[in-house]
C-alpha cells in the first residue's frame, strides 16, 4: 500500500522526490502517513480535497479486508 500512495502522490507533485510514506500495521487497519514537500502540499489537497479524497477511495479499493487510514503530515511553518 506504501508503493500505491507514494506513486499517486509523485504524479501530482512537483517535487516527486520529496513524497515519503511511513506506515503503522495493526491487526484490522494500516495507518499510512504521507509528507511531501512544503509548497506541494496544496496541489496535493486539490481544489476542496478532491485529489487526497481520490487517493483514499483508490487506498480504500486496494485494501481488501483491512481498513487503511490515510493522513497527511502537514510541513511545518518556518520558525522567523
Amino acid at each position: 500500500m506504501n508503493k500505491l500512495v507514494e506513486f499517486l502522490a509523485r504524479g501530482v507533485v512537483a517535487h516527486p522526490d520529496a513524497v515519503k510514506v511511513e506506515s503503522t500495521e495493526g491487526e484490522a487497519s494500516v495507518e499510512l502517513l504521507l509528507s511531501v514537500d512544503p509548497s506541494d502540499f496544496a496541489a496535493l489537497n486539490g481544489p476542496d480535497g478532491a485529489t487526497m479524497t481520490a487517493i483514499r477511495t483508490v487506498l480504500a479499493s486496494s485494501s481488501g479486508r483491512r481498513k487503511a487510514i490515510l493522513e497527511v503530515v502537514e510541513p511545518a511553518a518556518d520558525a522567523n
